[in-house]
């Protein structure tokens, strides 16, 4: 199926299931602890034997000796495959760092061997007497304020619209200030882990804990040079990945290695340490932004320039992303810079660019909101914009940012917030209310599925993947809907690369894209039905096909009947900007004498087209809200710049927020309809939850105390000799 263009009105306007509350299906074999996860596919690979990884103990340079017999001899140990035992391999599909293979160490805790043994403990134990001598590279220069000093002014801008020089030498007001956000890690539960069955050295099975099933399998084949029909990858159930788990990564090269080496199943799982400095992470970025408004409070000037890291031939961060687009302004000059270090890789994280870049941006807006003496959120919505300003022929296909903040100030009761910084207690306790927007671009990408009626039941099966997003709930639901059947009726298989092939999950992509796959292959099962019964026009409801004189129980249809398809998106899309907005409003407390800060409440308004299921999309929101507690006030990996690896590499040293960090949390959804979006006329909402969440707290830090903090984590060293005086 081929969107060709907007949708106006279809079965989803008349929705019995699309958009209503439902519980995850998945959600008992979770709470029980039966949802068999990568490490545990004891039911596929009850013979597994265990794999653990050795990560290299410098930051870069080369390996010029490896001694691995004692590990050979030592108790249990079944195989031994180290990296100078094989030719570097290929590099997968966005993969920056080398998994494996050759003497060469780009970064620290890169894998260099692995061991198979009876147990995990001796797996372990055996790794540790591993000989290796290295020789170390030219200490390297990781001060990323100083690459930002020798970058900045350099290369063209990534976007340039009309003299901006002039608009700040001209305007009435100017800020011009420097933002730091920190490394940070995905620190999801569930660690890099595959069970792979390459004991043959022909045929290979992985169990893998991955969030994009073709794009692993396809990175499977690059990297070991090998067929893609002589590859099966499974991933039906992923513990949280939150971008980490998009590309293939040494746990499952590794075990596939340690497999085929040992001649058995082999199950690997990246001890923590190396989950946070041989995976991906968030890079620290720098960041300049200036910006220029008329005594109105209309932004005739935006700059912002900024830098972050990587290995090099990577993405890096881009902090700047949203910038060029989210709010109205006659000039601006953008321009991100990709610095080469040899740290571990940087990649995707949850809504990569927008969410540290709006850390940066919404204090931005505050700071000038300040200085026209305006309401944060009217100086926003006076700087809305329902075209992209760099490009003012395009609209935004869907935008009602302005509704969200209006919503939201009232639902908050913004009216009676502390106007006055440091002018508010309760107690010990400095209180104050802060706001941020939020922006994330609304992706979609190809997704098919294959929808089968057997006997009654509907049966979907897609390699989209759940990785703790509601995928099952959501497919099933717009399954049933297209079918005119229950929930109950429809069978949902995922994450198998036997299934056709799907936009995968991540960029909040993935339940817009996969929805609209499920519903083509539903559609074309439609009409196979209709074609086999001679029904021109059908109808399908109630469990029931109708049309032409017919009125039959689909449970009636005696053969099974099976159809494919794909939703391919048309041009037509290019012909606006598609994006999902959000506002974020806060209430902090800080503690008057210790410095101390908490979140007191907390309520969020997402405008992000139809929500196919307000209960997984809550808990999207409200999980990317966590996650921004996390980012303003604890989060960040504290790196050894002489070792050039992050020393808290361990759930106990990297501090996300928990439970005790969490207040009362609203959400509300617009519920709005985009048409141009796809035919559901819904987008993704995952990574908007996240966006804007941490400069809101910021913000409502220095309304609770006076004081301006741009450096994240916002930890009490930062102001608390700055504290009104009590």
């Amino acid at each position: 199926m081929e969107f060709t263009q907007p949708v106006d009105s279809n079965l989803f306007d008349d929705a019995k299931v699309v958009g209503k509350p439902m519980q995850r299906i998945d959600g008992p074999l979770k709470v029980t602890g039966t949802a068999p996860y990568a490490y545990e596919r004891n039911d596929a690979a009850p013979d597994a034997l265990y794999g653990y990884p050795l990560g290299a103990a410098i930051g870069h340079g080369r390996i010029t000796r490896m001694d691995a017999e004692a590990a050979r001899s030592a108790p249990g140990v079944r195989a031994v495959v180290t990296t100078l035992e094989i030719d570097p391999l290929e590099k997968g599909i966005n993969n920056v760092a080398r998994l494996f293979g050759g003497a060469e160490v780009q970064h620290y805790h890169q894998a260099i061997a692995v061991v198979v043994a009876d147990t995990f403990e001796q797996a372990r134990a055996a790794s540790a007497l591993i000989e290796v001598d290295y020789e170390e590279g030219t200490p390297a220069d990781l001060d990323l304020d100083a690459a930002f000093e020798r970058v900045q002014g350099t290369g063209e801008p990534d976007t340039l619209v009309g003299d901006v020089e002039a608009a700040f030498r001209d305007a009435p007001h100017v800020i011009d200030q420097m933002y730091h956000t920190p490394a940070e890690s995905h620190t999801m539960m569930e660690p890099h882990a595959s069970t792979v069955d390459w004991s043959d050295g022909e045929e290979m099975t992985v169990w893998t804990s991955n969030q994009m099933i073709n794009v692993n399998l396809k990175s499977i084949a690059a990297t070991f040079g090998i067929d893609r029909e002589r590859i099966r990858v499974e991933s039906p159930y992923v513990g949280g990945g939150f971008g980490s788990k998009l590309w293939l990564r040494a746990d499952a090269v590794l075990a596939a290695l340690g497999s085929r080496a040992a001649g058995v199943p082999v199950k690997l799982a990246l001890p923590r340490p190396m989950v946070m400095n041989n995976t991906t992470h968030r890079s620290a970025t720098v960041q300049r932004i200036r910006l220029a408004a008329r005594e109105d409070g209309h932004l005739t000037g935006i700059w912002h320039e900024a830098a972050a890291y990587c290995l090099p031939g990577g993405r890096g961060e881009n902090p700047t992303a949203q910038t060029p687009i989210f709010y109205a302004g006659e000039t601006r000059r953008v321009k991100n810079h990709v610095v080469d270090m040899p740290l571990p890789e940087t990649a995707d994280m949850r809504a990569p660019g927008e969410a540290s870049g709006l850390m940066a941006l919404e204090i931005a807006m505050d700071e000038m909101a300040e200085a026209l003496d305006m309401d944060p959120v009217q100086f926003r919505i006076i700087n809305d914009t329902q075209v992209d300003p760099a490009n003012p022929d395009i609209p935004f296909s869907d935008r009602h940012f302005v509704e969200c903040l209006e919503r939201g100030a009232e639902a908050f009761g913004w009216s009676k917030r502390n106007t006055t910084p440091g002018e508010q207690r309760d107690g010990d306790w400095l209180i104050g209310h802060g706001v941020a927007g939020a922006y994330r671009g609304a992706l979609v990408l190809p997704s098919g599925a294959r929808a089968i009626l057997d006997g009654g039941k509907l049966i979907i099966e897609t390699d989209m993947t759940d990785i703790g997003t509601g995928s099952y709930t959501i497919l099933a639901q717009t399954a049933a809907e297209t079918m005119g059947m229950d929930v109950a009726d429809v069978e949902m298989r995922l994450a198998n690369s036997a299934f056709p092939a799907s936009s995968g999950s991540g960029g909040q992509f993935g339940a817009p894209s996969s929805a609209s796959g499920v519903y083509a292959a539903c559609m074309a099962l439609r009409d196979k039905i209709a074609g086999n019964l001679g029904i021109e026009e059908a109808s399908f409801n109630g469990g029931r096909v109708t049309g032409g004189g017919t009125d039959m129980a689909l449970s009636e249809i005696n053969e099974e009947v099976s159809a494919e398809d794909a939703i391919q998106w048309g041009d037509f899309q290019k012909d606006y900007a598609m994006g999902t907005f959000g506002a974020h409003f806060v209430e902090v407390g800080v503690h008057a004498y210790t410095g101390e800060t908490r979140v007191r409440r907390m309520l969020a308004v997402c405008d992000a087209g139809r929500i196919i299921n307000p209960v997984t999309a809550r808990s999207q929101v409200i999980g990317g809200m966590v996650m921004g507690v996390g980012a303003a006030l604890s989060e960040d990996m504290a790196l050894d710049r002489g070792r050039g690896f992050f020393a808290n590499h361990d759930m106990a040293n990297y501090e996300v927020a928990v439970h005790a960090d969490i207040p009362e949390q609203e959400v509300i959804f617009l519920d709005t309809l985009d048409g141009v979006a796809t035919p559901l006329k819904a987008k993704g909402v995952g990574e908007l939850g996240l966006c804007g969440v941490a400069a809101a707290i910021a913000n409502g830090l220095y309304n609770a105390t006076g004081i301006r903090v741009r450096d994240y984590p916002l930890t009490m060293d930062k102001f608390i000799d700055r504290l009104p005086a009590v």
